[in-house]
């Protein structure tokens, strides 16, 4: 009866909105990059794309229970970057360049000619790159707990100083450095089974990959000045605790991008669409409504 739903739901939207994508079975893939890199993904659901970026040092699961109740209604397809997840790197040199050149590359495998494109945290940084490089490949823009900003001196002393750490001690270390950020003090003492979920998904990362995503976040790009030119719908969501890209930085990328939304989530703090996914899918689905392809 699922499947049923799903295909008469995917046809009416694309009699309603025209075909964004040939229909990419779903499943698991590689993506093998010039450079040797590989890029593991995977595609759920029918419908129109949704296409989500994770953070550092995180992959493409941080968004299960995401994708759990969105393909219902939608294509979803996460990838996990180089270094992460199940994905390859080739050394610890990536960049947030890096990233959107793969993600970009992904879509072209899949035939994905536009998306709504999501990026949670260093996804934020990529999914504006990819934006400089291809605005035409956005049918909306969903920034995940983020920052459009460089990284100032103390917070580039953090990467850099966490990049220092994994060299020295492994990733092994993220886990104690990371937590008390990505969730929010009542998650850590009550729900054990979402900390070690969360530190699962950490402790998969590669050395190579968390070092290069350290530096990235590092030495990003100050992409502010892309804010303005932003001309598809775009929704910001922000945990309300978040203590690494607070509310104040979503409400500055709200006033800057022409008419984004923003929803607060409550009882989230960095890693709210693991911690909060219920909150973030409704959202999500209430807004991307909009979306016109």
């Amino acid at each position: 009866m699922r499947t049923m739903h799903r295909m008469l739901l995917a046809a009416a939207l694309m009699l309603a909105g025209g075909v964004a994508m040939a229909q990419t079975p779903n499943g698991e893939g590689t993506l093998a990059r010039p450079d040797g890199a590989k890029i593991h993904y995977q595609v759920s659901g029918h419908g129109q794309p949704i296409f989500l970026i994770h953070g550092y040092p995180l992959s493409g699961e941080l968004f299960a229970k995401n994708r759990q109740a969105l393909d219902d209604h939608y294509t979803v397809i996460t990838l996990d970057l180089r270094g992460y997840g199940q994905s390859k790197a080739t050394g610890d040199n990536a960049t947030i360049q890096t990233y959107a050149q793969d993600a970009l590359a992904l879509m072209d495998k899949l035939q994905l000619k536009k998306a709504i494109i999501g990026g949670m945290s260093m996804g934020g940084p990529i999914a504006f790159e990819m934006y400089r490089k291809a605005p035409q490949r956005f049918a909306g823009l969903i920034l995940m707990d983020t920052t459009a900003k460089p990284a100032g001196p103390p917070e580039a002393g953090l990467w850099n100083g966490v990049a220092t750490l994994v060299q020295s001690k492994g990733v092994d270390a993220l886990p104690m450095v990371l937590d008390k950020d990505m969730l929010t003090g009542q998650t850590r003492l009550k729900d054990k089974a979402m900390v070690d979920a969360l530190n699962g998904i950490v402790l998969k990362s590669s050395k190579n990959g968390a070092i290069a995503g350290a530096k990235a976040l590092a030495n990003r790009p100050d992409s502010q000045p892309t804010l303005a030119t932003i001309k598809v719908p775009t929704l910001i969501i922000v945990g309300v605790e978040d203590t690494i890209y607070p509310i104040k930085m979503a409400q500055a990328m709200q006033k800057a991008i022409p008419n984004a939304k923003v929803a607060m989530i409550p009882g989230a703090a960095h890693a709210s669409a693991m911690e909060k996914p219920d909150q973030v899918n409704q959202a999500i689905m209430g807004w991307a409504q909009q979306v016109r392809w």
